[in-house]
């Protein structure tokens, strides 16, 4: 078995690092192991304004916290949706790196997951349904015959209470939600905690835990779209991608996993090094095909006991942006917006077309509950999940 269970006891997944940067960038990289960066003189602060209501009359809010560098990050209570991050540019030109709406309709009605916590059980479960302890659970086949992202209604579509806080440098969004037992399908009531916390370093780290009454299944993630040419500014093909993963899970023609941990060299699917997102990605290959690109699930390197380990790292050559993803989880989604469409116009009012945006999801792997040889995703009661995904924004002048 790969991995292990993401529970109080868990190990964290660890990723080597590539040299693969530039030299400013590696200097970057450097800064953020442990240099002091230098920040513009002002206060870290967290604001907050109202984002629309349900048609329940349900009050949404939009959360704005912002560094002593002026790094913003805004967050809705419908979803825990991640709306913007605004990051500067080599030249500290800030611009705003993620897909979404201005407005709370959008989100509601036409979202493909932007920014979103996504759970009961993010991803894909093969034909909408699992096995536990002997007992059937069926669940919303809302993805052609599999359940995608917890359902109909799952976390996404949820209005989280919200609590803010400030812990030195570092502001702090704390988001709860209680998932009744039988929601969209799934055994016990679920408590779930996520708090975002945006750090003096330009890091965006989101922590997330969950205790269960009854045995169940979970698996959380988070969905924002990232391009780091700044939203709306065309398509990811130009960024260049290192995933520290020498294994993947290949998929059938329903985005299900067949169950193999397949090697990543020799095909398009090495990221090992460093490779431009549109380098590969309209080549035959089966995989590509079944997917339409990029929409598989990566097999993280190693595991350790002290935290977050790096897991992506994705360089933007026109703006000199840099993020780095670091987590805890065995495996990171890597999406290159393949289902996008001009129907959508987001936050700068400009169309969204494929591959104008790309995700990476960190988690356990799709279809866990109905393959037993992937790491487990059952959560008893008496056991907390904890797992931790730090998104890390530099640039290569730093």
């Amino acid at each position: 078995m790969i991995g292990a269970v993401r529970r109080e006891s868990g190990r964290a997944r660890r990723g080597r690092r590539a040299s693969w940067l530039p030299r400013a960038a590696m200097a970057a990289a450097t800064l953020a192991a442990g240099l002091e960066i230098g920040h513009d003189a002002m206060a870290q602060t967290i604001e907050d304004r109202p984002f629309g209501t349900l048609a329940d009359g349900t009050a949404v809010a939009e959360y704005t916290l912002r560094n002593a560098a002026g790094t913003t990050v805004t967050i809705i209570t419908y979803g825990g949706i991640v709306t913007g991050i605004r990051v500067p540019d080599r030249n500290g030109t800030p611009a705003n790196v993620t897909l979404g709406f201005d407005n709370l309709d959008d989100y509601m009605a036409r979202s493909p997951y932007f920014g979103a916590i996504v759970g009961r059980y993010a991803n894909r479960i093969g034909n909408a349904r699992f096995t536990l302890d002997g007992v059937d659970h069926e669940l919303a086949a809302n993805n052609g015959p599999n359940s995608l992202h917890g359902g109909i209604q799952g976390f996404d579509k949820q209005v989280w209470a919200a609590e803010t806080a400030q812990d030195g440098e570092d502001v702090l969004l704390t988001l709860t939600y209680t998932s009744p037992d039988g929601e969209e399908g799934y055994p016990g009531t679920l408590d779930v905690r996520v708090v975002y916390t945006l750090t003096g370093a330009d890091e965006l780290r989101m922590a997330y835990t969950a205790t269960t009454d009854r045995t169940t299944v979970v698996n959380l993630t988070n969905h924002t779209y990232f391009n780091l040419a700044g939203e709306g500014a065309g398509d990811v093909f130009g960024h260049i991608v290192m995933l520290a993963a020498d294994h993947y899970t290949p998929v059938d023609a329903t985005s299900i996993p067949t169950g193999e941990i397949a090697p990543v060299a020799g095909t398009p699917f090495d990221f090992t090094t460093p490779v431009a997102i549109g380098a590969r990605i309209r080549q035959s290959h089966p995989q590509l095909v079944n997917g339409r690109g990029y929409d598989h699930n990566w097999v993280l390197r190693g595991e350790a006991d002290d935290g977050p380990a790096l897991a992506a790292r994705v360089y933007e050559p026109t703006t000199g942006r840099i993020l780095e993803v670091l987590t805890t989880e065995p495996g990171v989604q890597f999406y290159t917006g393949n289902y996008l469409d001009s129907t959508l116009v987001g936050t700068g009012g400009r169309q969204y077309r494929q591959s104008d945006g790309f995700c990476l999801e960190t988690q356990h792997f799709p279809d866990s509950p109905n393959k037993p040889t992937f790491p487990s995703t059952v959560l008893a009661p008496g056991e907390t999940y904890r797992t931790t995904t730090v998104y890390r924004f530099l640039t290569d002048a730093r």
